[in-house]
């Protein structure tokens, strides 16, 4: 049931008792049973004073409820005060661990060939950077590397005489096939350690850019390779994200270098502190959700992708006019807040909110600094407010139709 339905059950109940009441003093009155009409304050002669309102609770001029400190213990009414305050939200959302985009790694071929021989043969390895991966057998490698044999030939065979025919630099040419072999991930050393034994490199070595944990493997051994064909994905796991979704209200409290702590379900009671990394500017429409991401370390590697993850941010923002969010009575049309006008005096009062942040929201308009507001019972208040304003209205329609009938008590 919503809160505007369990207002008017109370309201409905209290005037179905208010109706039949006031039937009973209407025909007691008329058979002489109660000396003369109701007077215009509500107050019915004969000793039925206060029938407007809840039994035991007395109404104030303004249709707001009068507590005794009696009613206030037995009805459990509590207090807050409106001050100004810092807004200290406390968001929590659940999300997924994921590789840190950042760090991943892939691993491919810049010459076409086959793949003679695999050290990394299995998804889930640990590998190390620098670590060989494999070995590619390339035609083209092959030809590349004589070429640069052969212009080093050349170039001791020219002894710096000119040759007809041939180039005027044959370091030119050394230079070239250097370039090209560079260009496909050979390395000065290995380039040397052909010109040095004068025999060319049968297969390329790949070696692991990164430290990490492969992720996905395409390639077995004998596979005819492209230039370019993806062949490893390793992924460097010693720091990592989590995707959580923010609800739509606790996006604005969310931002960038927010400090956070994560709870997994693998390791509980066992919190890890964290930053929001990223929030996307866009808004999922269908979820009503806000997707962000958080960056934890990870140096012993227990966190795993996939894990499943609550993150809890804590944000302090600006101050502002705040009251108890226990103290809002949404009526459905407005917010109203009950305030203690002193001696045991209750004014409902309407309010503008603003945002809520944890145990407080903030207030726009209707309430100063300082003012005291209940904090609970107000539907019971709310309903007495309104019973008293419709059993005053229905008593003085009552004077009045007797009034115009002569049926008033001379």
């Amino acid at each position: 049931m919503s809160t505007r339905s369990r207002r008017n059950a109370i309201v409905g109940a209290a005037v179905a008792i208010g109706v039949v009441i006031v039937a009973v003093v209407i025909v007691l009155g008329r058979r002489g049973g109660v000396h003369g009409p109701a007077a215009p304050d509500g107050t019915i002669p004969g000793g039925m004073s206060g029938m407007a309102g809840m039994p035991g609770m007395a109404m104030g001029g303004d249709g707001g409820p009068h507590l005794t400190t009696d009613q206030v213990r037995q009805f459990g009414v509590t207090f807050g005060t409106v001050e100004v305050r810092r807004l200290t939200a406390e968001v929590h959302a659940v999300g997924n661990v994921t590789a840190d985009e950042r760090r991943l790694a892939q691993v491919t071929s810049r010459v076409a060939g086959y793949v003679d021989r695999l050290y990394v043969n299995a998804t889930g390895q640990v590998v190390r950077q620098g670590q060989p991966l494999a070995e590619i057998y390339s035609p083209e490698l092959v030809a590349a590397q004589e070429e640069l044999l052969l212009a080093a030939r050349l170039d001791r065979a020219a002894g710096g005489v000119r040759i007809p025919g041939l180039p005027a630099d044959s370091a030119g040419l050394i230079a070239s096939a250097r370039r090209r072999l560079a260009l496909w991930e050979i390395s000065d050393a290995q380039i040397d350690d052909v010109l040095r034994s004068g025999q060319p490199r049968r297969t390329l070595t790949l070696y692991a850019p990164v430290s990490g944990v492969v992720t996905d493997k395409r390639v077995v051994n004998g596979q005819a390779v492209e230039a370019g064909a993806p062949l490893y994905v390793i992924a460097d796991l010693s720091r990592v994200w989590i995707d959580v979704n923010l609800r739509e209200t606790d996006a604005p409290y969310v931002r960038p270098g927010s400090a956070v702590a994560v709870d997994l379900v693998a390791y509980p009671g066992r919190p890890i502190a964290g930053r929001v990394d990223y929030v996307y500017p866009t808004l999922d429409s269908m979820a009503r959700a806000v997707h962000a991401r958080v960056a934890i370390a990870n140096p012993g590697g227990r966190v795993m992708p996939g894990m499943y993850a609550t993150v809890h941010v804590v944000t302090s923002g600006r101050s502002a006019l705040t009251v108890p969010a226990s103290a809002l009575l949404n009526t459905g049309d407005q917010q109203l807040v009950f305030v203690d006008m002193g001696e045991g005096r209750i004014r409902p009062q309407p309010v503008e909110t603003g945002q809520t942040a944890g145990a407080y929201t903030e207030v726009l308009s209707g309430l100063k600094p300082g003012q005291k507001v209940i904090t609970s019972a107000q539907f019971l208040l709310d309903a007495e407010s309104n019973l008293s304003e419709v059993m005053q209205r229905m008593v003085g329609q009552m004077n009045m139709s007797d009034m115009k009938s002569g049926t008033g008590r001379q």
